[in-house]
């Protein structure tokens, strides 16, 4: 399976979501993330599927729009469900399923479930006054608040997977 995707770095996706898995596994995550197995034939698009949660499931023409497909499939198919404990990913890896894929040379990427509607929380941000004053702007012609608006940003570059830049 040929990966061309990638950054100014040259870093590829298929890295990207290795480093970010390697990661997980390295240190406690405070958001639940899922393995995914990626796959893609040839003439077909990415496709992406969850052993700890079965049936869920997404698929993207192009590679990049593949992590914020999964991120969206995982909340969609979790709302209203009891979210699973996910394994860790040397237990995925050993799974059977899981061998076969990576065999006809699929990869894992570790998806966060970004949940809604949790405990509130308190965030003290810092930063330039006149972003400050833009976050201001753009949070009153919207109709929300500067904290909404800081956590819809937030999600939206969570589930972009860091591929849109600064």
């Amino acid at each position: 399976m040929e990966r061309q995707v990638a950054d100014a770095e040259g870093n590829t996706a298929a890295a990207a979501c290795s480093r970010a898995c390697k990661t997980a596994t390295e240190r406690k995550e405070t958001m639940t993330h899922f393995i995914g197995v990626v796959e893609k034939d040839p003439g077909s698009a990415y496709g992406i599927w969850f052993p700890d949660i079965p049936g869920c499931f997404s698929a993207a023409d192009d590679e990049e729009d593949l992590f914020p497909n999964a991120c969206q499939a995982i909340i969609l198919h979790l709302e209203g469900e009891e979210i699973p404990e996910p394994r860790k990913i040397a237990e995925i890896r050993r799974l059977e399923n899981v061998r076969r894929a990576h065999a006809r040379g699929a990869y894992l990427m570790s998806v966060p479930f970004l949940r809604t509607g949790g405990r509130k929380g308190r965030l003290n941000v810092t930063g330039d006054e006149e972003m400050i004053s833009a976050i201001a702007d753009a949070a009153r012609q919207r109709g929300i608040t500067r904290s909404a608006f800081l956590m819809q940003a937030a999600r939206k570059e969570i589930m972009s997977g860091g591929t849109e830049g600064p």
